[in-house]
């Protein structure tokens, strides 16, 4: 739906207990939806981290979700790399010259190439037998991959290597190259007096509106003339209960925007207290709000979906473990949490590295379960031994049955 452009300005709510993987859903939402979609992410406490005010904050983060692609006609010179020499003077201090031959199908030329050339050249590490393409402009070198000739080569080549046809037709063409560039760095390049430097520094401060309306402006006139289209990303908003009322009346006017991304935001609250407020709500969202959301609520994993989660998580640790020290895992993560079953999987390994085993037991998780506990215990532990910590304000029992009763 978002890859359509079909659900642009509207808002998704993932709300589920701790450690049900809503993260986990708009990381792989990132990553599906490739390069080409701008997905901004952020955590609701930074915006009051911030040197600016919270509004400013949040329409930076809008404005990074929404991307600009930008068509323009460019002249590039395609084709199979035959020769390259470079001359290289005895003394240092004379310029490097250099020529290239470059053919197709149908055409072959020789180049006269300056010191940048040979310098980009060099950086690509261009050869005989590399398929390239050149922008006439900015010469700019991109290697298309190596030709079809040159495979039965017994050069020493990776397994990455790409081979391609020899280019047809004329060594000059005209193509039109497509550029996705974010709202927020267009921003950021006219309202600074160094650029775009300062999208590289972080700095970007508070902009102003004025600039952000001339943009606007000018997008939307690039989009009459053909020039431009507009990319609606995703903004994710982790922890969204940290939020307070004045940015939940902002996100309610930022999605009745034109051009608005689609806001996923994520919670493990339930029914609590708006910041700044003294009302309650669900999930700490004014109704309002809610009401705009699609609500997606995430479930506990299953015994099975655990068991294959600790199998990939050891994969990608490097870990060996035997099938019972597995299922026991499983059953630690089921009574426990996920996140504690999987900080045992190092733990456990260091153990049986110490004993020199290649392989982790359930010895060796029994262990590192009697090392480090889990909140439940943790919580028993403080409450059973609290007299022997300082500034201890758990209150007794007798006194808590009163507060109770009240």
């Amino acid at each position: 739906m978002i890859k359509e452009g079909k659900i642009a300005g509207r808002a998704v709510l993932l709300a589920g207990q701790p450690g049900t993987g809503k993260t986990a859903i708009a990381m792989g939402m990132a990553k599906a939806l490739g390069e080409a979609t701008p997905f901004a992410m952020m955590a609701a406490s930074e915006i009051f981290s911030l040197e600016m005010s919270k509004t400013e904050a949040l329409t930076q983060a809008f404005r990074k979700a929404i991307g600009v692609r930008i068509k323009e006609e460019t002249e590039i010179i395609e084709g199979e790399v035959v020769e390259i020499e470079i001359d290289r003077p005895a003394t240092g201090s004379a310029a490097k010259t250099g020529k290239l031959t470059l053919k197709t199908t149908e055409m072959e030329t020789i180049y006269d190439l300056g010191v940048k050339m040979i310098e980009s050249m060099q950086k690509e590490k261009m050869q005989a037998g590399d398929v390239v393409a050149i922008d006439k402009a900015s010469g700019r070198i991109t290697k298309l991959g190596r030709s079809f000739a040159r495979s039965r080569d017994y050069d020493a080549m990776g397994p990455s290597t790409k081979f391609v046809q020899c280019p047809e037709g004329e060594l000059q063409k005209r193509k039109e190259v497509v550029h996705v560039v974010t709202l927020h760095e267009i921003d950021v390049i006219n309202s600074r007096t160094q650029g775009f430097l300062a999208l590289f520094a972080g700095d970007t401060g508070e902009i102003r509106q004025e600039v952000r309306e001339q943009i606007d402006a000018k997008v939307a006139e690039w989009r009459e003339e053909g020039k431009a289209d507009i990319v609606p990303g995703v903004l994710f908003i982790d922890e969204v209960h940290m939020l307070d009322m004045e940015c939940f009346s902002f996100l309610n006017r930022a999605l009745e925007n034109d051009m608005s991304p689609i806001l996923v935001v994520a919670t493990n609250r339930g029914i609590t207290k708006i910041r700044g407020t003294n009302y309650r709500s669900p999930h700490g969202i004014p109704i309002d709000l809610l009401d705009r959301l699609l609500i997606i609520s995430t479930q506990p994993y299953s015994e099975k979906e655990l068991r294959l989660i600790l199998d990939i998580r050891c994969e990608e640790e490097d870990v060996e473990m035997t099938d019972d020290g597995k299922e026991l895992l499983t059953k630690i993560g089921k009574e426990t949490s996920l996140r504690y079953a999987i900080h045992l999987i190092t733990a456990a390994s260091l153990i049986a590295q110490k004993r020199k085993s290649a392989e982790v037991e359930i010895d060796d998780i029994g262990k590192a379960y009697t090392l480090f506990i889990d909140v439940r215990r943790s919580i028993q532990f403080m409450t059973e031994y609290q007299d022997q910590y300082m500034f201890n304000e758990v209150q007794d029992d007798a006194d808590m049955n009163g507060v109770d009763e009240q």
